[in-house]
């Protein structure tokens, strides 16, 4: 049965409010705590009992920190780094140019710099050698390094890491999907090997790092030495988790709560700067990470210098930091360019070719490869199917997909590369890169769209619009969004808190930015609330609410502070609205 009536909103969606046992936990949550009907009613949807809330809405570190020891490799792993560090040899730490495989690299570099040591930091860059290790970039590091340490990167390059046999040793530290067999190394420590047992497979490159460094610690305390203070690196562990959206469950939530409280502290430069070139006037909250900080970073990957966000991140200098943050906003700036270009091509071919099939695909000459992974995320967004676009130079293709809940799309894209169909694929469930020749497109687009039929995908149209409950303007207070954010972080696979305000009449609306709109609404009782679509004019919400005539809407999205010369306010960020006359 659909929420408020909605069953075809502005967007096309259906709205769904809770299900009746989540309701019915609620109210047994409200009479068993001190906690207000709207937490509780977040906390039943996740499954927190009574006994356990109080635990939950204070994840620690102590409590949920699995024992790195539990991951293949790893004690092996950290034993050569500790080597390399106590002999003195030369270390290169080779990255992925994304937000994950800049943290990772940041992490090292940042812990051997405390403890009187250096690294040479290599990124390689997208267009000219595409992602992961290559046999040149490691035959060269390989002739001047003796440990050669790979983050989110490395588990499926086998030949260039062969191509280092004799000159130097490596170990590779990883998230992404593993094949049947590992590359010939000291040792691969990755929760996607297929001979781990899945337990920590939500974890990021960087929370790998992270707990090899945990591991390096412990090692030296049994030598009677001590290490740097790890608890302070949590702000690049939560950075790396949001921003690659790993799911925040497990001590994925710790890293992230811990991670946030460490970055208020406003200790690391690089953070700093990139926080204030953002005009962030608060603390960072998950949010931000995600959606300012994150792809800011991830500028310099896809349109600039490949190691410029690893580089910031590791910077210890403020003015350096400075001058890398304003460089990676402005390349974001040019970034938003480029991608609403290729993304209005990609989505005019991917409508001619059909929106209801299992798979939408978009391929063009020209299309920037460090666009197409954006593009394919909005592209996935708006017809809740897996998207996969690809921008050709020449014969040769490069493409980025991004999946849909359920569907894992990194395996059916490794499937294809061991059939031949693609020159070179992989990834995790939700994201994954691929290298496919021009006169294998077609196929291997069938295919794919074939193996991704069988999980599922394709069934439905849009996806139903899930809210919690039903929240009036007065209510919308900042003591209520400070205590709903106890429950988070929220992010992959935790929704943040999703409320509907029914019947709301517009008082007030302008276009804001890049085709952003601000409203402020009433519910005709004197009290009225800020609200903020962004992108509203990508679909129909913005012209809808803009031409509003007077009429009345439900609204639905989720309540955030707005920090505005040093008042805070809330608001309403939008997701969707229905027309309140037809939903009655």
């Amino acid at each position: 049965m659909s929420y408020l009536g909605v069953e075809n909103s502005l967007t096309g969606r259906r709205w769904v409010g809770p299900d009746p046992e989540v309701t019915r936990q609620a109210e047994h949550l409200v009479q068993r705590t001190t906690l207000s009907h709207p937490l509780c009613s977040i906390l039943a949807r996740l499954g927190v009992s009574a006994e356990e809330a109080e635990s939950f809405l204070t994840p620690t570190m102590r409590a949920l920190l699995p024992d790195p020891r539990s991951l293949k490799d790893m004690e092996t792993a950290a034993a050569r780094f500790l080597r390399a560090v106590r002999e003195r040899q030369r270390i290169a730490v080779f990255a992925d140019y994304d937000v994950d495989g800049g943290a990772s690299a940041a992490l090292l570099i940042d812990w051997l710099r405390q403890m009187g040591r250096s690294a040479t930091l290599y990124v390689p860059d997208r267009i000219d050698e595409g992602y992961g290790p290559n046999v040149p970039a490691m035959t060269a590091l390989a002739a001047d390094h003796d440990l050669i340490i790979c983050v989110d990167c490395g588990t499926l390059s086998h030949e260039p890491i062969a191509a280092t046999r004799g000159m130097a040793e490596v170990v590779v530290l990883d998230h992404h999907l593993g094949g049947e067999t590992l590359p010939d190394c000291v040792a691969v420590v990755n929760p996607n090997r297929q001979d781990e047992d899945g337990a920590l497979a939500h974890l990021c490159a960087a929370a790998v790092v992270f707990l090899m460094l945990v591991e390096a610690g412990r090692q030296l305390r049994e030598a009677g030495a001590r290490g740097p203070d790890l608890m302070a690196a949590l702000d690049l562990v939560a950075l790396a988790t949001v921003a690659d959206v790993a799911p925040l469950k497990g001590v994925n939530r710790a890293f992230v709560h811990q991670g946030l409280k460490v970055m208020a502290g406003r200790a690391r430069p690089g953070l700093v700067a990139l926080s204030d070139v953002a005009r962030l006037e608060r603390a960072p909250a998950a949010y931000h990470l995600g959606y300012v900080m994150g792809p800011r970073i991830n500028a310099g990957g896809r349109i600039g210098k490949a190691d410029l966000g690893a580089r910031l991140l590791a910077c210890d200098q403020p003015a350096e930091a400075q001058a890398m943050a304003e460089r990676l906003d402005q390349l974001n700036t040019e970034r938003r360019e480029i991608e609403a270009s290729v993304r209005a091509a990609a989505l005019a071919q991917a409508e001619a070719r059909g929106l209801d099939a299992p798979l939408v695909w978009a391929a063009e000459d020209g299309w920037h490869p460090g666009v197409v992974g954006i593009v394919a995320s909005r592209l996935k967004e708006q017809t809740n199917r897996p998207s996969v676009v690809i921008g050709f130079d020449g014969d040769e293709g490069k493409g980025s997909g991004r999946s849909v809940q359920g569907v894992d799309l990194g395996a059916a894209i490794q499937r294809l590369a061991s059939e031949g169909l693609l020159v070179k694929g992989g990834g995790h469930k939700m994201a994954a890169g691929l290298t496919v020749m021009r006169d294998q497109l077609e196929p291997a687009m069938a295919r794919l769209s074939e193996l991704l039929a069988r999980q599922g995908a394709g069934q439905g149209g849009a996806a139903d619009l899930r809210v919690d409950g039903v929240l009036m303007p007065a209510a919308a207070t900042v003591d209520l969004v400070e205590q709903l954010e106890r429950a988070g972080p929220f992010g992959a696979a935790v929704p943040g808190p999703r409320f509907a305000l029914p019947d709301m009449q517009i008082r007030f609306v302008r276009r804001v930015g890049q085709g952003h709109l601000k409203l402020s609404v009433s519910d005709g009782l004197g009290t009225t609330l800020d609200v903020i679509a962004f992108s509203a004019f990508e679909g129909p919400l913005g012209p809808a609410l803009e031409d509003h005539q007077g009429a009345r809407f439900h609204l639905a999205g989720k309540l955030d502070i707005n920090f505005w010369q040093g008042r805070s306010t809330v608001q309403l960020r939008l997701d969707d609205a229905a027309p309140a006359a037809e939903s009655a």
